[in-house]
């Protein structure tokens, strides 16, 4: 198969069908006589699995290493849970972040909602206080 039909298979540029080669994460194809890259109609999925890791927030590196943990045995799975614990732990934090910025915007909304006398911009205020750099 060649790239622009992988690419388009699997959802992807060709030019990030290059970059995984670069990095390790694709083995490099054979070539054709022509000297196109033919690679295996399995990589398709492979493809499918490394899109839909980056979107749960795994990192290329994170990546690559569930692609080698998948041929392990029972030590694999504890890698790879371990790998999962982390990523969940990331998101929780990264939740709580974005929970306490919803809620500060909240208070700021709620605050532009009264009369003008009693409003207290708590974003102003935080921007003013701050000290250039």
């Amino acid at each position: 198969m060649r790239t622009g039909e992988l690419a388009g298979q699997a959802g992807v540029n060709a030019e990030t069908l290059r970059y995984y080669e670069r990095r390790g994460l694709l083995e490099r194809p054979p070539r054709t006589s022509g000297g196109y890259r033919d690679y295996p109609a399995s990589t398709v999925e492979l493809l499918r699995f490394v899109k839909r890791a980056k979107e749960l927030g795994f990192t290329l590196d994170d990546i690559e290493e569930l692609v080698h943990l998948d041929a392990g045995g029972p030590d694999s799975c504890d890698a790879a849970l371990t790998l999962a614990e982390t990523r969940k732990a990331d998101l929780e934090a990264r939740i709580a972040d974005l929970e306490r910025m919803r809620d500060s915007l909240s208070e700021l909304v709620d605050t532009c909602a009264l009369p003008r006398d009693q409003r207290r911009c708590v974003l102003l205020e935080a921007l003013a206080a701050v000290e250039p750099q």
